[in-house]
């Protein structure tokens, strides 16, 4: 494994957001040096406000600023995106956007539908065209599935995956 999410943390009541800030910028800066010794890659993820109302990274700007940030603090360039489609659009950012404006930044991607984060086609997000545009975008990395597969995991939790898709490459 080389790619490595490394969550920025959530707020902690009564400690200034600037120290905070501070804190998981030196933090996020030695996990980025230290991933670097075995060739890796560190992840930031932004996460969904309703879900997670103490992060402060839920946003895909945000994400890269801090993605930017720490490639600036070590000079690496080992931080990249990790842009979880279903966290984003729980948050209302335009999907399409973000494909376009931070592939190039992008290092792994996760899927789940929206709303209810289940499997593809169980929500509203259209992941042939998601995917499409991923793919158009320049991105050919992995795709991690993070939905709910419902009732039970099993080989149909893939039933929306056109079979050819399926294999591992």
């Amino acid at each position: 494994c080389t790619t490595f999410n490394a969550l920025y943390g959530n707020r902690v009541e009564g400690v200034p957001p600037e120290e905070q800030d501070r804190l998981a910028l030196e933090n996020l800066t030695f996990a980025a040096r230290a991933v670097a010794e075995v060739g890796g890659t560190l992840l930031i993820e932004a996460l969904n406000a309703p879900e997670s109302p103490a992060c402060p990274i839920v946003s895909a700007p945000k994400a890269l600023e801090v993605v930017d940030a720490v490639n600036a603090a070590t000079g690496l360039g080992n931080a990249k995106f990790l842009m979880d489609l279903y966290h984003l659009s729980m948050n209302g950012e335009d999907l399409e956007e973000v494909i376009d404006r931070y592939t190039g930044k992008t290092a792994h991607v996760q899927i789940a539908d929206n709303p209810g984060r289940g499997a593809p086609g169980t929500g509203e997000l259209d992941f042939e065209a998601l995917l499409d545009r991923l793919k158009k975008a320049g991105y050919d990395g992995w795709i991690g599935l993070e939905y709910k597969p419902g009732d039970a995991p099993s080989a149909s939790s893939f039933a929306w995956l056109p079979a050819p898709l399926r294999a591992a490459r």
